[in-house]
């Protein structure tokens, strides 16, 4: 907390922190909660539709590091996007982050608990939204320390799992059949919209933008530096579960990597898959909630959200009554949503959000300007193909609630100009 205002947040996170913080939102997602969706849309052409999302995560991820870098500011693209495109779009990146975001945190507990038990599952991710919102309320040094940990974890795991299915005799070039699949690349680009859900976490970095240390140099390295990481790991995991055992067993099953591994002589390390799985969504879920929590902050502290969730915590130093309003919704949600719907109603909505992103850093001057503009607009045109390619369930819902944001603009916009 800086000494000249104790309303705003304080710099205390660097570059490894940063970093620590973009793998944790990532790790694990898409290989544990996606790859099944992926592989029963594509086959194995999930691995043109992994390239496909890794290139539209790139693009946004230079669109969001160039604009925290220049606002670094709780909120990420709801703060850029009132900047740089108006109110009304700042509004809209800040509503679909916020209830995206919200789904991913639902998905994710519902993954730890369905890894844990099958029969008390629900209850155990309730628990586990219970225990790392408390994490957070506490400070984010805390919430580092725990990171690391967790990040440390599921990469040990993610490598087990490769040695596993490479070395477990079962590995053939045969077992990948057509990388088109039977749908084509309407069914590539569709898996790509899905398996986005695991990339976005690098959003993580840009929303924590009040709390980094150097935030010019900071975030511009984090973010790639995050991404790359992440990217050459799900190459691997993919890549080898799909040699092990082909498209068609992955696609069906509830735990595909635990099928991947067992499969071969090395299935011995099957129950690391189900730890690796219940840390990596627990990492998951730590740094979401950091992030979702800082955009209702930003959004408070402006109005548009009540007041009193834009409180800090004169002895944590964070934004206490968001992070407890968010844990109490994403609790309520896991009890009444399921895990594949989650995943596609949240990709919709963060995929508009860097759609906005890459909109606002369009309009960036050459002076503020670290990469060429041509990449915004392809990060943009990426968010639009993959959003509507999409389950078109997911696609329904994504636009009623984004709806429901623009009413609320509206609302709130009269009620300004009357008062």
């Amino acid at each position: 907390m800086t000494a000249s205002n104790p309303n705003r947040l304080a710099r205390r996170l660097g570059l490894s922190d940063a970093v620590v913080i973009g793998l944790a939102a990532m790790m694990g997602a898409g290989v544990f909660a996606a790859i099944g969706p992926a592989a029963r849309v594509a086959g194995s052409g999930l691995l043109i539709g992994l390239a496909i999302a890794g290139v539209v995560a790139y693009c946004n991820a230079t669109s969001s590091a160039q604009l925290a870098a220049i606002s670094p500011e709780s909120g990420g693209t709801y703060v850029f996007g009132r900047q740089r495109l108006g109110d009304f779009w700042g509004f809209i990146a800040g509503w679909g982050f916020i209830v995206g975001k919200v789904a991913s945190c639902a998905a994710m507990a519902l993954t730890f608990g369905s890894y844990v038990s099958d029969r008390w599952g629900r209850w155990l991710a309730v628990g586990a939204v219970v225990a790392l919102t408390s994490v957070n309320y506490h400070g984010v040094r805390k919430t580092i320390a725990l990171t690391r940990v967790i990040v440390g974890v599921v990469l040990a795991a993610l490598l087990a799992v490769v040695v596993a299915c490479l070395g477990g005799g079962e590995a053939s070039m045969d077992n990948l059949g057509s990388l088109s699949g039977s749908g084509g690349w309407h069914a590539i680009l569709q898996s790509a919209g899905l398996l986005f859900f695991a990339f976005a976490g690098y959003a993580r970095i840009s929303t924590l933008g009040e709390e980094v240390e150097n935030p010019a140099r900071t975030i511009p390295l984090a973010v790639p530096i995050a991404l790359g990481v992440t990217l050459l790991v799900y190459v691997a995991v993919f890549g080898s579960a799909l040699l092990a055992v082909g498209p068609v067993a992955l696609g069906a099953s509830q735990s595909p990597l635990a099928v991947a591994v067992s499969a071969g002589s090395l299935g011995v390390v099957a129950p690391v898959v189900r730890v690796g799985a219940a840390v990596a969504s627990l990492g998951v879920l730590l740094s979401l909630i950091v992030g979702v929590s800082r955009t209702v902050f930003a959004m408070a502290s402006n109005g548009e959200l009540p007041r009193r969730l834009s409180a800090v915590h004169p002895a944590h130093q964070v934004p206490h009554l968001a992070e407890l309003a968010v844990g109490a919704v994403v609790g309520v949600l896991v009890l009444a949503v399921d895990v594949r719907g989650a995943i596609g109603f949240s990709s919709f909505c963060v995929l508009t959000y860097y759609a906005i992103t890459n909109a606002a850093a369009w309009t960036l001057p050459p002076a503020e300007r670290r990469w060429r503009r041509p990449i915004a607009v392809s990060g943009l045109i990426g968010c639009v193909v993959l959003a509507s390619t999409l389950p078109r369930a997911s696609v329904a819902a994504g636009s009623g609630v984004l709806g429901i944001g623009v009413a609320v603009w509206f609302g709130l916009s009269r009620r300004s100009a009357a008062s």
